[in-house]
């Protein structure tokens, strides 16, 4: 009997999730803690560009926290938005930001996106850092490359 209900708090938390990934798109979300209180949910978001999540006089989070309210039926969610202290050493911030380059410089110049981005993850502080992009990138004909 226990065991189904930490499923279903887990089932409940993952759906949490992904609602949070899929209405917050290139804002640079790096991931999500969902803390129970007394009081209700409290949602932690960690992002590299805090301000585009709370939008301006705080909009976005209001629809945010309508939309948990309403579609996941969260009592009193409590949303609080923290920044990712160094953007380069996080890795979904990392992906977000080789799709956004390549979307934007298109497939041509996928070489020069990978060493940029290896080189700027390699000068914040890593130890090292293996990037892969596959797909039909430089042609017709899908492929890897390691970067």
């Amino acid at each position: 009997m226990i065991e189904r209900k930490f499923v279903a708090q887990k089932i409940k938390e993952h759906q949490i999730e992904e609602f949070i990934v899929n209405s917050l798109k290139n804002v640079g979300h790096s991931h999500t803690k969902m803390i129970k209180t007394p009081l209700g949910e409290k949602i932690v978001i960690y992002a590299s560009r805090p301000g585009l999540i709370v939008g301006r006089k705080g909009q976005n989070i209001k629809e945010l926290t309508d939309n948990l309210k309403k579609k996941l039926k969260l009592e009193n969610p409590q949303i609080e938005i923290s920044e990712v202290e160094d953007i380069n050493l996080d890795a979904n911030i990392v992906a977000e930001r080789i799709m956004g380059a390549l979307e934007r410089f298109g497939a041509e110049k996928f070489k020069a996106v990978g060493h940029k981005t290896m080189e700027s993850v390699m000068n914040a502080g890593a130890l090292g850092v293996e990037i892969i992009v596959s797909g039909k990138i430089p042609s017709s004909r899908a492929k890897s490359w390691r970067f």
